[in-house]
């Protein structure tokens, strides 16, 4: 027997690697959290392509009680095992969310060794280490293991929280993790680790017996800090958006077409008017440059807006791009240009900002958004760019659209 086949044969009396991503569809902070985008994608269909780009594990699956999330996990290569209503409401645990997945796999068939327990809610799993703690637990080197980073940070607790026996004022403040009355400095002191949330690798055994996620040798997956982020509330939302749109490279945009907005996206959605109620607005030379360069290579461009002004007239012009203005029905508009020029909708980009954009943006095949963007229009993204409207937008989408 060869070495491969001795390694495929131990690997299967091991029992397969499973990442096991809990998604439930409600929530309490963020209404349909596990939906909302982070970097124009859904945070479940993150932590599902997160799983996947670690070769170690074998099969990924989303357990929840929601059709759209089932489809949306599908779509991203996850298998979907449907969570009963006694095990998806708010006090449900995380623990008997992946006991019935295990339980459905096992009846399935399949031979569950080592689990890797993904939470959607942590938009930034690294998966360096998340690939390294599943060989540590695999190859036997820990029986469970956690995503923490290393903090030097001073931990404080309020009295009544700390000792209900004891009278203390219940505001003041108590030292948990130091001697408040000796400040030593940063390098002389050792470090604690902080809990991110965002994986937990264990091995199943263990964990059916303990029923819980730590248990036996218990390791730390050193993270770096800033992935840290756990989103329940919107604020954290509104944080995760500006970091992926800080921290991660953007990918090409494959389309044969690209449509935008006017107010808001050529323009900073602002105007000045005169005396004689003439507009002016103000527009990006980069933008333009962008166009030229779109033009060049052969790609169609239009310009859809529901302003009348016609200084959206005159900007198309100076671009040298059909526009139609005055358009109070933009679904059917676009849908028309698409026909009419033989690009099918899927393969087109709309790049818009507000509630009007909604219809044009729910119908294409890639629905790009302004950074600045209402928050239903970032909702409805694929993409949602890094520069606001006016400030170079249209020049973003079009490098990202031109190949190379």
């Amino acid at each position: 027997m060869t070495d491969t086949t001795d390694a495929a044969a131990d690997a299967d009396d091991r029992g397969k690697v499973v990442a096991i991503i809990p998604a439930r569809g409600g929530s309490k902070g963020v209404p349909r959290k596990n939906l909302r985008r982070v970097g124009g994608m859904p945070l479940v269909e993150r932590a599902v392509r997160s799983a996947l780009a670690v070769e170690d594990i074998d099969l990924v699956v989303v357990s929840t009680d929601d059709d759209e999330i089932a489809a949306v996990s599908r779509a991203a290569g996850a298998r979907v095992v449907r969570r009963p209503a006694a095990l998806s409401g708010d006090t449900a645990s995380s623990e008997s969310a992946i006991l019935h997945a295990l339980e459905q796999l096992e009846s399935a068939g399949e031979r569950i060794g080592v689990v890797a327990f993904l939470q959607a809610t942590s938009p930034f799993i690294p998966t360096d280490a998340l690939a390294a703690a599943v060989r540590e637990v695999g190859e036997g080197r820990a029986d469970s293991m956690f995503a923490a980073h290393e903090t030097y940070g001073f931990l404080w607790g309020r009295g009544g929280e700390i000792d209900a026996d004891v009278a203390v004022d219940a505001d003041a403040a108590v030292a948990l993790n130091h001697d408040a009355a000796h400040r030593p400095r940063r390098q002389d002191r050792e470090p604690h680790y902080l809990e991110t949330g965002a994986f937990y690798v264990f091995r199943a055994e263990g964990f059916r017996t303990a029923g819980y996620r730590f248990f036996g040798r218990i390791r730390i997956a050193e993270v770096p800090e800033w992935t840290a982020i756990e989103i329940d509330d919107e604020q954290q939302l509104r944080i995760a958006r500006a970091l992926a749109a800080l921290r991660e490279t953007p990918e090409r945009i494959p389309v044969r077409a690209v449509v935008t907005d006017f107010d808001g996206v050529h323009t900073d959605d602002t105007a000045s008017v005169d005396a004689d109620g003439v507009e002016r607005v103000r527009v990006s030379r980069e933008d333009g440059m962008g166009v030229s360069l779109l033009r060049r290579a052969g790609i169609p461009m239009l310009i859809l807006s529901t302003e009348v002004n016609p200084v959206v007239r005159a900007r198309a012009d100076k671009l040298r791009v059909p526009v139609l203005h005055g358009i109070d029905d933009k679904e059917s508009a676009l849908r028309g240009w698409a026909a009419d020029a033989g690009i099918p909708l899927a393969e087109i980009a709309y790049l818009g900002n507000d509630v009007n954009d909604l219809p044009a943006l729910r119908i294409v095949g890639w629905p790009i958004a302004v950074a600045n963007a209402h928050p239903l229009v970032l909702e409805a993204a694929r993409v949602v760019l890094r520069r606001r409207g006016g400030h170079g937008a249209v020049r973003e989408l079009i490098e990202r659209v031109l190949p190379g």
